[in-house]
């Protein structure tokens, strides 16, 4: 009987075959390593936060006047409202680390060059889709850092060319944060994730047009790649029964951690606290807004930082397979990439003062540096490492991409003869 039912539907719609191409028999490089986990986290925390904040909204009041205590009504009267808050509010921080951290495996490993780039671009505009939805969300509490918060960010819109005032009104449906301000914000917060999760889709299609990556650098042969089920889906299962074990901590036990204290503050528009601060995962970004003096120029930079990742496939001109696995000054300039971000972060939290705001300048200018410097240090890494001697199934690969004088497509892979 279900024979017959599977095979009726797949006269009508080809759904075995898409499970077996794109799920199960899928070919996968057998030597993945649990830093590949990071994707499939991301996909589960995207459909748990889209969960859990589709039952809020039916409790939650989009109104300037009721949306704090429609909070604390969540809190204290629906059942198992604090529940689905705690889950929420640090379903978002896990995203952000779960994405953060997908994105350095990305950068670590050099997945991002080519035939990648469409799947890196996909993945950097869903970065942009995600960012956007967590600061709309940041305002729905209506406590007093979500109200400055979104003050000092909607100002950031004045730095438009000629029509900046404008744009800030549009942006907030009227001449300051408000009602209007709320009610379109609990729109697009609601409405981005279902965007998010169209784009997965064609993050996904792009990720099984090219193939997955894999940390030597080099694709592999057909004959040496393994289908994902059930050697990968073990695999990631695991890796979400550790992951579980961490976020359950934090929302049974250290939901406030995540939790700015003077959001337990309804929003007054005649007191400002004493230091505005984003969300933890937004801290990097600040500090370097914090650190140009000039309102037009620290958003270009703040906005430049971000945009950054995306030019990765043409600054980084190496012709050696991989990343930071085959390329020890790549590994260096990494791992002082991320101490860089830590001292942003750090920068981002403190209140400003000469010694952080200096020391804010030099790690923005480390910052851009390491972008700008990638094409140079590039090739004379290569020039490097060809000199020293490069192992042969490298130095194969790079001979085979000089005679055909293209991206090798898809469907070839090292070690195939045919």
């Amino acid at each position: 009987m279900t024979n017959k039912t599977i095979n009726w539907i797949d006269r009508r719609f080809p759904f075995s075959s898409f499970v077996k191409h794109d799920l199960t028999e899928y070919p996968t490089p057998r030597n993945l390593s649990y830093w590949w986990n990071f994707g499939f986290l991301a996909g589960f925390v995207l459909v748990l936060q889209v969960a859990t904040g589709v039952f809020l909204a039916m409790h939650y009041k989009a109104d300037a006047g009721l949306s704090f205590d429609s909070v604390q009504h969540i809190m204290r009267d629906v059942n198992y409202g604090w529940l689905l808050r705690f889950m929420h509010a640090t379903g978002a921080s896990a995203f952000f680390l779960v994405i953060y951290i997908h994105m350095a495996r990305t950068l670590y490993y050099g997945s991002y060059r080519a035939p990648r780039e469409l799947m890196w671009w996909t993945g950097q505009g869903l970065l942009l889709l995600l960012m956007a939805t967590a600061f709309m969300g940041y305002l729905l509490p209506w406590g007093q850092m979500s109200f400055w918060g979104a003050t000092v960010i909607t100002n950031l819109f004045k730095a438009t060319p000629f029509y900046g005032e404008e744009v800030v009104t549009w942006l907030r449906g009227g001449f300051s944060v408000g009602d209007a301000t709320l009610t379109r914000f609990f729109s697009l917060h609601y409405l981005l994730p279902f965007l998010i999760l169209g784009g997965v889709a064609v993050h996904l299609i792009a990720l099984h047009t090219v193939k997955s990556s894999n940390p030597s650098g080099i694709d592999l042969a057909a004959k040496d790649n393994i289908p994902f089920h059930p050697y990968f889906t073990s695999k990631d299962f695991y890796g979400l029964g550790i992951f579980l074990i961490v976020y359950c901590l934090f929302v049974f036990f250290l939901p406030n951690s995540l939790m700015e204290p003077a959001n337990n503050i309804p929003a007054n528009p005649m007191q400002t606290p004493t230091h505005i601060v984003p969300e933890w995962y937004f801290l990097p970004f600040y500090a370097i807004l914090r650190s140009v003096p000039d309102l037009v120029g620290g958003v270009v930079a703040m906005g430049l930082s971000v945009m950054m990742f995306a030019f990765m496939p043409f600054l980084d001109r190496s012709r050696i397979p991989g990343g930071a696995s085959n390329r020890p000054m790549v590994k260096l300039g990494f791992y002082l990439f991320l101490i860089n971000m830590l001292v942003l972060g750090y920068v981002g939290a403190t209140p400003p003062s000469n010694q952080t705001i200096l020391i804010g300048r030099v790690a923005t200018l480390f910052y851009f540096g390491s972008f700008f410097l990638i094409p140079f240090i590039s090739k004379a890494e290569e020039r490097w490492l060809i000199k020293r001697g490069l192992p042969a199934e490298l130095k194969e690969l790079m001979e085979r991409e000089a005679r055909e004088k293209i991206d090798l497509p898809p469907h070839r892979r090292a070690g195939d003869d045919k």
